[in-house]
């Protein structure tokens, strides 16, 4: 599993794209808020999710192999028990990265994902890993985990997603 820092890192700074399977419309809903972080800081979203037309102002594909651009990461949001497909067409589209939510943890899919030569990631938020290695929630107090005298170089009005390719 990909859950080092530096590895998180180069993950989230250089995705561009990221495919978002089980986005709900619903504002409230977690995976909506992620969705909605990551698009304000700069990343291309793309709902997958077959009973929306659109979210977040993007054309909702039901599956990941209608998708027809390159997709950086692939995230997450449904139960652990339906990732193994999820997973298997991640592969397909050559995605690089294979990314379970909080609360999503299928080992088989990850082993599987790794073999495929991408990375993965489970039990963890893209939001809340962002917001703690780019976001600046060490500026508020919040005990990131980092130790570190370097901030990230990132000029002003310039999204990290644009910074780190």
């Amino acid at each position: 599993m990909s859950d080092d820092i530096s590895t998180l890192r180069r993950i989230l700074g250089s995705a561009r794209t990221i495919a978002v399977v089980g986005l709900s419309a619903e504002w409230h809903r977690p995976s909506h808020f992620a969705a909605k972080y990551m698009q304000a800081k700069g990343y291309r979203i793309i709902p997958v999710n077959p009973r929306y037309e659109s979210i977040l102002g993007e054309r909702c594909v039901a599956r990941l192999e209608d998708i027809t651009e390159p997709v950086d990461i692939v995230d997450v949001f449904r139960r652990t028990e339906d990732v193994l497909p999820i997973a298997e067409s991640a592969i397909r589209i050559g995605a690089k990265c294979f990314w379970q939510q909080i609360g999503v943890k299928n080992l088989q899919a990850d082993a599987m994902a790794r073999a495929a030569g991408l990375d993965s990631v489970m039990d963890h938020c893209v939001k809340i890993e962002h917001a703690r290695l780019f976001g600046g929630l060490h500026w508020v107090g919040v005990n990131t985990r980092l130790v570190s005298a370097k901030r990230p170089l990132v000029s002003p009005g310039t999204t990290v997603a644009a910074a780190h390719g």
